[in-house]
């Protein structure tokens, strides 16, 4: 008899019999499978749940490190699965064996499509198991292998429709260039289309489309930093822009003020939402897309960046009955991201989690979210003032902007709530002054006051082209003092550099991960603050309680192999 899943997860580890009980709880309560619902709670990651479906289904279990998630090229794989069914299906042929066709799925109880892909072949099925991210970026490798973009732009061939959007979605009626109404709409429902596909493709996070007196510019933020594809012909420059604004609900005739909005797309079965900001500028509209593929967002705490100290610290403050924690740093350091995977990390039915946000990024599953309206009045100190009413044990404040948000956190935390918020402060610590300027007594906020991080986003090198490098011995011993590391331990570390190659698209780096201070609040600290709000003197202080700053935490993802120097040095200072 098969191993329940439950049991299964115990024993690899996964899961404890307490976090046993709250999934199952969590499974009554919401009517969902136990393997989906240990993932929403952020319990186990996918791939641990897979693998334990894999035993509990005496399933092989197929994935990129073990080599069997890579599909023979040559065996015409693609004639027998095509992308499409592929794609509808969750499915991916692996090779042909002994007259056997191995296919990787997330479902291996699907005997119906487990029965059509054996009409489809005309050969029995092995079927393997694996995990939907691993899927997906599988079938991405083996049927994407062209530049879609580049063919659509240069008009070199035909693009197959996607599923982006199409002349179905939208009235078009309006949609004609008035000074050349015989222009081809299809076309240009093409090329957006081949932008935000190739856009997805590349892992993109803003598209830059804008009009100059003699070129159009296209460009994409991959990883942080801005890199140029091929962009439309300028005669298609307005016809897209009209294009976007329809999806996006914006009136195509206002060209003289900015407009914002949004729309959703459906793209590799998983939900896109797509934030667009028209600006007019000197020769024509500048357009910027915001891509926030709920697909990549990454909601486990273990993979954000944090030192094992830094994660624990962080954990137990928000684990405290009441007190303030503040998550500083720059716009799109992924702030929110972090409070989201700690939320996911400590939520349970017996507690009431609330967030007040502007915009609500990630839709969390038990947890009530509010999107403030300052335009009807529903800012963030007027949704906190109503929050008191509504019983809550965490509040997640989006933003403190002002006096009057900051007074009323301050006034949560003092009435007994967990309140976390974020700050645009350079530096964690500087949070303090930051608040006390709003307004907070420092005697309050000494007292409320449980922890004050920030953070910084860093390229992670590709890990397809990266080379071994060794740095000079003024820059390694530059990295054992400013990173407070020992020097006997340097034979254990790895430096390497970046190259580019086709999978990173010749950037060197795939993806980003933060780096982090933590502080959690002393004795000492907390007597400064309320006596001399020397922010010197709390550096002092905090390096004394043994905490990591920005650049030191930087330091250590460098030793492991896992960024560069330059890219450390580029994003932090030497007292961060």
């Amino acid at each position: 008899m098969a191993k329940a899943l439950n049991e299964i997860l115990v024993d690899q580890g996964a899961l404890t019999p307490e976090q046993v009980k709250k999934v199952q709880l969590y499974v009554k309560q919401n009517n969902v499978p136990f393997s989906d619902a240990v993932i929403k709670l952020g319990m186990a990651t996918e791939d641990q749940v897979m693998m334990a479906l894999s035993k509990h289904f005496s399933i092989p279990y197929a994935s990129k490190e073990n080599g069997i998630l890579v599909p023979e090229r040559e065996q015409g794989l693609q004639k027998i699965i095509t992308e499409k069914f592929a794609r509808d299906n969750m499915v991916l042929p692996l090779f042909i064996e002994e007259g056997e066709l191995a296919i990787a799925l997330l479902d291996p109880t699907n005997l119906f499509l487990l029965e059509n892909i054996t009409r489809m072949s005309g050969k029995q099925v092995q079927p393997f198991i694996t995990s939907k991210s691993q899927l997906l970026n599988a079938m991405d490798a083996f049927y994407s292998n062209k530049n879609l973009l580049e063919e659509v732009m240069n008009e070199s061939s035909k693009v197959e429709e996607d599923e982006v959007a199409s002349d179905d979605d939208v009235d078009v009626s309006n949609f004609l260039d008035l000074d050349k109404p015989s222009q081809n709409i299809s076309q240009y429902v093409k090329q957006v289309n081949a932008i935000l596909r190739q856009a997805i493709s590349e892992r993109t996070s803003d598209i830059h489309l804008e009009l100059f007196d003699e070129r159009v510019s296209l460009r994409f933020r991959i990883d942080g930093s801005l890199y140029e594809r091929t962009p439309p012909a300028r005669d298609a420059f307005n016809a897209i822009i009209s294009r976007i604004k329809i999806l996006s609900k914006l009136d195509i005739a206002e060209k003289r003020l900015p407009q914002d909005g949004s729309f959703t797309i459906r793209y590799q079965n998983r939900s896109i939402e797509v934030r667009v900001s028209v600006c007019p500028a000197v020769y024509g509209e500048k357009l910027v897309l915001r891509i926030l593929d709920k697909g990549t967002g990454e909601m486990n705490i273990d993979k954000l960046g944090f030192e094992p100290e830094q994660k624990k610290a962080f954990l137990e403050a928000a684990n405290l009955p009441h007190g303030l924690i503040f998550l500083t740093g720059p716009t799109g350091s992924g702030k929110s991201t972090t409070l989201n995977a700690v939320l996911t990390t400590i939520r349970t039915p017996e507690l009431n989690f609330m967030t007040l946000e502007d915009p609500v990024e990630y839709k969390l599953a038990g947890i009530s979210q509010v999107q403030v309206k300052p335009a009807i009045g529903l800012t963030f100190a007027a949704g906190l003032r109503s929050f008191l009413r509504q019983d809550p044990d965490v509040i997640l404040v989006g933003e403190v902007r002002d006096n009057e948000t900051a007074e009323s956190c301050l006034k949560a935390a003092l009435t007994g709530h967990l309140v976390l918020s974020t700050l645009h402060t350079n530096e964690a610590l500087g949070a303090v002054p930051r608040l006390i300027d709003m307004g907070m007594e420092p005697f309050l906020l000494a007292s409320s006051l449980a922890l004050v991080a920030a953070q910084r986003l860093v390229r992670v090198l590709c890990p397809y082209c990266k080379v071994p490098h060794v740095p000079d011995s003024s820059t390694l011993s530059y990295i054992i003092q400013e990173g407070h590391l020992n020097a006997r331990d340097q034979n254990s570390w790895t430096f390497f550099r970046a190259v580019g190659c086709p999978k990173c698209f010749g950037t060197g780096f795939m993806g980003r991960r933060a780096i982090y201070e933590v502080f959690r609040m002393t004795e000492e600290m907390r007597t400064i603050i309320y006596k001399t709000q020397d922010l010197v003197a709390l550096k002092q202080a905090a390096i004394r309680s043994g905490s990591l700053n920005l650049r030191a935490n930087g330091w250590r993802k460098v030793i492991r192999g896992q960024t560069t120097v330059d890219e450390i040095l580029s994003i932090t200072t030497a007292d961060e």
